[in-house]
C-alpha cells in the first residue's frame, strides 16, 4: 500500500487532488480511498489530505496517515511549517511544487527521492489560474507511478466538465517536466 500526505493551503485543490487519484485508481481495478484534515479554515490556511491506494487488498483502515510514503507540497511556504518533513517514511519521496532548481532543493531538503516542478507556473500558463492541484498530479504520477495519466481523464471530465481539458494539459505538461532523483 502506498500511503500519501498532500499539503497545501485552502483553494489549491489538495482534497481534490487525492479524490482525483483515488477514482483513477478505482477505474483501474485498485483499492483506493482518499480523506481531508481541516476543520473551518478559511481559503489560504493549510490543509491537509490523506490518499492510500492498494493493488491487490482493500483498505481497512480509516485513519490519519501518521507515517507516509509520499508527501506532496502544494504550497512551498509550508516546507518548513509544523514539521512536514518529520512525518515522511526514512526512504519517503517528497513532491514539491517549487521555483527552485532540483539541485537547490534536493541540497535543501534531505529526502530519499525528490521530485520537483514549478506546478504553479504551469497552472497560471494553462489554466490561467493559481490552482495546482491537477499539476501536481502530473508530478505524482511521475514520481511514483501510482496510477497511470489516461486513468486520470474520466474523473477530471467528471469533475471539471468544460475545462477538463486544460487540466489534463496541465498535468501531462507537469508529468513531462517533472525532475525525479
Amino acid at each position: 500500500m502506498i500511503e500519501i500526505c498532500i499539503y497545501g493551503r485552502g483553494g489549491q485543490g489538495g482534497v481534490t487532488l487525492a479524490e482525483l487519484v483515488a477514482h483513477a485508481a478505482i477505474s483501474e481495478g485498485k483499492h483506493a480511498q482518499s480523506m481531508p484534515s481541516f476543520g473551518p479554515e478559511r481559503r489560504g490556511a493549510p490543509v491537509l489530505a490523506f490518499l492510500r491506494v492498494n493493488e491487490a487488498e482493500r483498505i481497512k483502515i480509516r485513519a490519519e496517515i501518521e507515517e507516509p510514503d509520499v508527501l506532496v507540497v502544494l504550497d512551498p511556504g509550508l516546507l518548513h511549517v509544523g514539521g512536514v518533513f518529520s512525518r515522511l517514511k526514512k526512504d519517503g519521496t517528497a513532491i514539491i511544487n517549487t521555483k527552485k532548481s532540483h539541485d537547490a532543493m534536493k541540497s535543501e531538503i534531505g529526502v530519499s527521492k525528490l521530485a520537483t516542478i514549478d506546478a504553479m507556473g504551469i497552472a497560471r500558463d494553462v489554466l490561467g489560474l493559481p490552482i495546482v492541484n491537477t499539476t501536481m498530479i502530473g508530478a505524482l504520477v511521475k514520481a511514483m507511478e501510482v496510477v497511470k495519466l489516461k486513468s486520470l481523464e474520466e474523473p477530471m471530465k467528471e469533475r471539471f466538465g468544460k475545462v477538463a481539458t486544460k487540466n489534463i494539459e496541465a498535468m501531462r505538461k507537469a508529468y513531462d517536466e517533472t525532475a525525479v532523483s
